[in-house]
């Protein structure tokens, strides 16, 4: 989708970043831009020795971003550094640039789970369910030195998950409510109820490794003999240290229960605790505040603009609600 936050590049200037990151003998031979990202400009770009990258630049740093949006490239590099340590599965990183915002890898074979689940057979949408549920536990058992956003101006890093957590929400409270965007309850309200459970987080001790984007969209799926496994995922610019439990918003908010129930499988062999579900409804308001907080600076087209902020204001009611009435 378009977006004011993704560079335009020339073709020019996609030779000119290639070779930098891969030497003088690195030459395209032909690029496309993908579309279907909302934050990076992404190109696929094949090269004369046979290779197919994909090229990933970030945001011009003078836009108007997030509070949270600061150092992204360089989390994504840790991200992908930590996780592929840990066997998740991952496109080949063969550049990275976190001073001037730029990223070489490896161009991944399959197609998007978005895409390939229409056609999928259910059987095979739950078994990559399970998988994904497997994957996270994966990155989440991956431990970091302390709480937060891996940004390197220390901001919402913590020895305790309930002060970089609140951060967060104070973080993201202030962004929307500093460009004018309509919260379903008044912001102080919203703070009161987040506080009001804050106890929960303290149960968190040990920082873990989330992703925290693991959308159908950043899931990378291949046939395999009779069905299908996941080949990879994508875009960790959102990642951060913090409640492993954090990583579910994304990978069962938007499925059906069954599929859900399935990611637990993999997750966790288990249903989730009390706790537990109260921390996901936080994590979850947490990311509708982000959805809405972007309306305000992504430049996204008015139709699209006015679906998201519907779809994560509606979203974030059910989620204060659950959280009242605990």
């Amino acid at each position: 989708m378009r977006s004011i936050t993704k560079p335009v590049l020339s073709g020019a200037d996609i030779a000119r970043l290639i070779q930098d990151g891969l030497g003088e003998q690195a030459i395209v031979t032909g690029h496309e831009e993908f579309t279907d990202g909302f934050f990076n400009a992404a190109h696929a770009v094949r090269l004369a020795d046979g290779r197919e990258v994909v090229l990933k630049v970030a945001p011009d740093a003078g836009l108007t971003m997030l509070t949270y949006e600061v150092d992204l490239m360089h989390t994504e590099i840790e991200f992908f550094r930590r996780a592929a340590g840990a066997g998740v599965p991952l496109p080949r990183m063969w550049h990275a640039d976190p001073e001037r915002g730029v990223m070489v890898m490896e161009r991944l074979r399959g197609v998007s789970f978005e895409q390939a689940k229409k056609t999928m057979d259910p059987a095979h949408v739950l078994a990559i369910r399970r998988e994904l549920g497997r994957i996270s536990a994966a990155i989440t058992a991956v431990p970091g030195e302390r709480f937060g956003y891996p940004r390197r101006d220390g901001r919402t890093r913590s020895g305790s998950w309930r002060e970089s957590f609140l951060q967060y929400i104070e973080d993201i409270l202030g962004d929307a409510t500093g460009s004018d965007r309509p919260l379903p309850r008044p912001a102080p309200e919203i703070r009161e109820l987040v506080h009001r459970h804050a106890p929960l987080l303290d149960e968190v001790t040990s920082p873990a490794l989330v992703h925290f984007d693991l959308w159908d969209g950043n899931v990378f799926v291949i046939a395999d003999g009779d069905g299908w496994r996941v080949e990879g995922i994508i875009d960790g610019e959102r990642a951060f240290y913090g409640d492993p439990v954090a990583e579910l918003v994304s990978l069962v908010s938007f499925v059906p229960e069954a599929e859900a129930a399935a990611v637990l499988d993999g997750f966790l062999g288990r249903a989730l605790t009390a706790s537990e579900q109260v921390r996901l409804w936080l994590y979850r308001s947490y990311l509708w505040l982000i959805l809405i907080a972007e309306t305000a600076v992504r430049g996204y087209p008015e139709k699209e603009n006015a679906e998201l902020m519907a779809f994560a204001t509606g979203m974030l009611t059910k989620d204060l609600d659950e959280l009242s009435a605990v």
